[in-house]
């Protein structure tokens, strides 16, 4: 099956509602299957990818997982994998201890760096679950569609529900999650909303973005400055923790999804139709791949970047 757009990806069809509880599940979920072995899993549909420790882990289509030791030069897929569905989101509080989140609200936790994992939780309803965020190896947090949200502080063995919107808020989907460097939680959402929490998920606000499209990613800089990405090709930009933003022109209407800051400060912003956006001069430059492939997600590998498109992972020198 080739890989739909991120956006069709992200928020497919049959999202489910329901309450948010969650129950232990230390078996697969009924009529569910293992991620099949595949010669070519870095040519899958691979749409999150993060650093655990000195190694890369992205996750996609099918249950896929894979991993890299050198710098994205090669990637081997995990050794086995509990679910064959979409994984969505992924996240690594060290080398070894990290987490998966996807459809059918699975929630799977690894701690040998990725090479296996397990089936940790199932969310009641089984909603699409698709941002993931731990902040050491014991404190996380996931959110996902129609408002699901939750928080752990026992590693994920239990999970607790976080009233992030209010009222008409409260059933809008939070498509990411990052934290800011003052510690501060962000999650980004449908309809120009994002949300801040100052207190470890206790307590939500809502941020005035002043938009209305979709926001699908987010990124903290190291000089303090927030990030979100989105629909149109637009990035908004605050230099205060969230509370005021403004929007960055990117000369492109393609959506963002993914981004990172390079180690000598630039940003690297991927989105549809091959868009990549880097930052030069203090000015957004879009770039157009030849290719035009879908891109999910980036990652900085030394001088290369590793990209994710719908063909798979792609690994190109930085200034490619």
């Amino acid at each position: 099956m080739k890989l739909k757009t991120t956006m069709t990806l992200l928020l497919a069809a049959g999202l489910a509602a329901g309450a948010v509880l969650v129950t232990a599940a230390e078996s697969r979920p009924a009529g569910e299957t293992p991620a099949m072995k595949a010669r070519l899993a870095s040519r899958a549909g691979l749409v999150a990818v993060t650093r655990a420790g000195a190694s890369l882990v992205a996750v996609g289509d099918f249950g896929t997982v894979v991993r890299s030791t050198d710098g994205g030069e090669t990637w081997q897929q995990a050794a086995s994998v509990p679910v064959s569905g979409l994984l969505t989101a992924v996240s690594f509080a060290d080398a070894k201890n990290g987490w998966a989140v996807g459809h059918g609200g699975v929630i799977l936790a690894t701690t040998d760096g990725g090479d296996n994992w397990t089936l940790q939780q199932v969310v009641d309803g089984k909603p699409v679950l698709l941002g993931v965020h731990f902040t050491d190896a014991t404190h996380g947090y996931v959110v996902g569609a129609y408002g699901t949200a939750l928080a752990t502080a026992d590693g994920g063995r239990s999970w607790q529900p976080m009233k992030v919107g209010e009222g008409r808020d409260a059933d809008l989907h939070l498509n990411h999650l990052f934290a800011a460097p003052d510690g501060a939680l962000i999650a980004a959402g449908e309809s120009g909303s994002a949300f801040r929490s100052r207190d470890g998920g206790g307590h939500w606000e809502r941020l005035n973005t002043g938009v209305t499209g979709s926001l699908w990613g987010g990124l903290a800089r190291r000089d303090g400055h927030l990030l979100l990405l989105g629909m149109s090709g637009r990035v908004l930009e605050s230099a205060d923790g969230g509370s005021h933003w403004q929007v960055l022109d990117t000369g492109t209407t393609q959506a963002l999804t993914g981004g990172v800051e390079r180690d000598d400060g630039s940003l690297l912003l991927v989105g549809t139709g091959g868009a990549v956006v880097t930052s030069r001069d203090g000015k957004l430059v879009t770039h157009i791949r030849d290719d035009r492939q879908n891109l999910a997600a980036v990652a900085t590998a030394g001088k290369a970047v590793v990209l994710l498109g719908q063909n798979g992972l792609l690994r190109e020198a930085a200034g490619q």
